[in-house]
């Protein structure tokens, strides 16, 4: 490789990273939580790549202290990202993943792409349409037990047979 080589695919490089960095900043614009906090975008991006804005439907700002953020999915899942003083809390699925270690990190994008894999969503749009028959036959059935209430009253006729009746 000659040195006018190199310096071609130098140039070539540095436009693709400067394009991705603008590409970020240009996907950022449509969140005001990313503008108002910059280390939630970089967090973002690490966890999610420079693509984020294919991924996000929303970002909900849910506590201030700690400073808590839901991030919505476009699929109708969600994660909460919590800033401490130390670091970057994820939280997927009910599981934390402390983003200070590299390996946490690596494990939180690894659960953020398996709640991406779910898929969206699917509701009927006519409630009409909900198919509410979960097989199971007819009928209640007798579970015995009977009626435990007690705001009844019923009439009850013993007959006492003196004759069977002994006293002890």
């Amino acid at each position: 490789m000659t040195k006018a080589e190199l310096r071609a695919k130098i140039k070539s490089l540095v436009k693709d990273v400067y394009k991705d960095a603008d590409k970020i900043e240009d996907a950022a614009l449509a969140y005001d939580e990313l503008t108002k906090f910059p280390e939630l975008k970089l967090i973002i991006v690490d966890l999610l790549t420079v693509q984020f804005d294919d991924f996000l439907e929303s970002i909900d700002w849910v506590a201030p202290r700690p400073t808590t953020f839901r991030i919505n999915l476009l699929n109708g899942q969600n994660f909460i990202l919590i800033f401490t003083d130390r670091s970057w809390i994820a939280q997927v699925e009910g599981k934390k993943y402390y983003l200070l270690n590299l390996d946490e990190e690596e494990r939180a994008a690894q659960a953020i792409a398996r709640i991406l894999s779910y898929g969206a969503v699917e509701s009927p749009e006519d409630p009409a349409e909900v198919d509410t028959d979960f097989g199971g036959g007819g009928g209640g059935g007798d579970f015995g037990g009977g009626d435990t209430g007690g705001d009844t009253d019923t009439d009850v006729d013993v007959d006492i047979d003196t004759d069977t009746v002994t006293e002890t």
